[in-house]
């Protein structure tokens, strides 16, 4: 079995769609809105498990300390050092192990995302 997508509905719509393309380097892949709902899905590639935002107006986007999005990037190093130079708040880098390296980022959801 698939995971097919992971749902985050927020009250800052517009801001978490630029977030999952431009900082996360997702695309759009079915996009709802011309529908006229606001919601999409976003994956790397085609027939990846997508993000798939949704507007939702009372959601409080505080995020939850136990939900986190994880992505692999090229090079976490770098990925961090681009998050800070637009005045993101990320985490320290981690490195539980040899060969692991990750740290975190809230999205405008207030959702946990993993840079590894």
């Amino acid at each position: 079995m698939k995971m097919q997508h992971v749902t985050i509905q927020t009250s800052h719509f517009e801001e978490e769609v630029r977030f999952y393309e431009e900082i996360v380097g997702l695309t759009i892949q079915r996009d709802m809105r011309p529908a006229g709902r606001n919601m999409v899905f976003l994956a790397d590639v085609p027939g990846d498990t997508c993000v798939e935002l949704i507007e939702a107006p009372e959601a409080d986007d505080t995020g939850s300390a136990w939900l986190s999005i994880g992505f692999k990037a090229p090079d976490v190093v770098k990925k961090r050092e681009e998050l800070l130079a637009l005045g993101m708040d990320v985490t320290p880098m981690r490195e539980p192990g040899p060969g692991t390296k990750f740290f975190f980022v809230k999205d405008p959801a207030g959702v946990n995302v993993q840079f590894i």
